[in-house]
């Protein structure tokens, strides 16, 4: 055990730090990207909603203009 530890030298430890961080940077890039993605689904979400609540108002006041036609 003693030998595996005095095999880390401060160069190789660097180095694996350079290694996480860079590795960290990439995960950030990643999970940035993945954000703008369901931003953007859930933009599209929104206004297909928006779309579909305006349809059924629409609808709503169609088949009551009709009713108050049949009725009058």
């Amino acid at each position: 055990m003693e030998a595996v530890r005095e095999s880390w030298t401060d160069e190789r430890m660097d180095d694996l730090s350079d290694r996480v961080t860079e590795l960290s940077r990439r995960m950030d890039a990643r999970f940035e990207s993945q954000e703008a993605r369901f931003d953007t689904m859930q933009r599209t979400m929104i206004q297909l909603f928006a779309v579909a609540v305006a349809a059924f108002v629409g609808l709503l006041s169609a088949q009551t203009a009709l009713l108050l036609a049949l009725l009058g």
